[in-house]
């Protein structure tokens, strides 16, 4: 919520008494003197700085986050060489054993999770 005072006042420094034609009006005054062209320019400066900031600051935000989108994409990079590995790995597995020693394997999973169905079962009854 801060941000967006900050945002607000920063905007209302900008943009303070400039209004549709406001500025023409200035411009177009031929009586406007030299103190107040000075006060203008300062004005004047004082949001160039303050867009300069702020465009510095959006420059600075917007390296990071490509620094942190690069850190990412390594990142994913490796990992999607590392399932590619294990891909392959789990094919070599699966095609060069033959079924029945497959099936073995998968009864036994089968087996173990009744097991473990049975004597969690078995030890909610007792409670």
């Amino acid at each position: 919520m801060n941000s967006r005072r900050d945002r607000r006042s920063i905007r209302a420094a900008l943009f303070d008494g400039i209004e549709e034609g406001g500025v023409r009006a200035l411009y177009n005054n031929h009586d406007i003197d030299e103190h107040d062209n000075n006060i203008a320019i300062d004005g004047l400066q004082d949001r160039v700085n303050i867009l300069k900031a702020l465009t510095g600051d959006i420059h600075e935000e917007m390296e990071t986050h490509n620094k942190l989108l690069d850190k990412m994409g390594h990142s994913m990079d490796a990992s999607r060489g590392t399932l590619h590995g294990n891909l392959d790995r789990f094919k070599k597995v699966f095609q060069s054993k033959s079924n029945r020693h497959m099936a073995a394997i998968v009864a036994s999973f089968i087996a173990t999770f009744f097991l473990i169905y049975y004597l969690i079962r078995c030890l909610s009854a007792i409670e």
